[in-house]
């Protein structure tokens, strides 16, 4: 399905409601009440008992969120590495080990016309990933992002 509005710097970044709206106030709030719970019933046992569920729910939204964006990093940092080899001169391609995770995952906006200049100018310049993003002229959507 396309997208309706074409992605760029200003709008790339994802914004998911389930996680953002429900699932990370939810669970900060539940840990919230679980330790104001635990302040007011100190000597019970189901306070702590539940204050352990409100601590262990907190961790897993947390975890589950970033391991899957670990995942997908590692993903985007193979496809670019695949994608950087096919695109550049050989001793630019030799040099792909040089670019940071964080470079990788930034490149992968840029279109493959402009790639080898860009990573040329990455590797001279040490560019951070908002500089490399900043610097594309022709923006290579990636609407699967988790």
């Amino acid at each position: 399905m396309a997208e309706k509005t074409p992605q760029t710097f200003a709008n790339h970044t994802r914004f998911h409601p389930p996680f953002h709206y429900f699932l990370a106030p939810g669970s900060a709030l539940l840990l919230i009440l679980t330790i104001v719970n635990v302040v007011r019933h100190y000597g019970q046992f189901q306070a702590w008992i539940l204050l352990l569920f409100g601590i262990l729910f907190f961790l897993a939204v947390f975890l589950i969120r970033t391991n899957a964006l670990r995942v997908q990093d590692r993903l985007i940092r193979l496809e670019e590495r695949l994608r950087l080899q096919a695109l550049l001169s050989a001793d630019l391609s030799s040099r792909i080990i040089e670019l940071t995770e964080s470079q990788l995952i930034a490149l992968r906006f840029a279109s493959d016309s402009e790639v080898p200049a860009l990573v040329s100018k990455v590797l001279a310049q040490k560019m951070q990933p908002k500089d490399i993003k900043q610097a594309i002229v022709t923006w290579r959507a990636d609407t699967f992002r988790v």
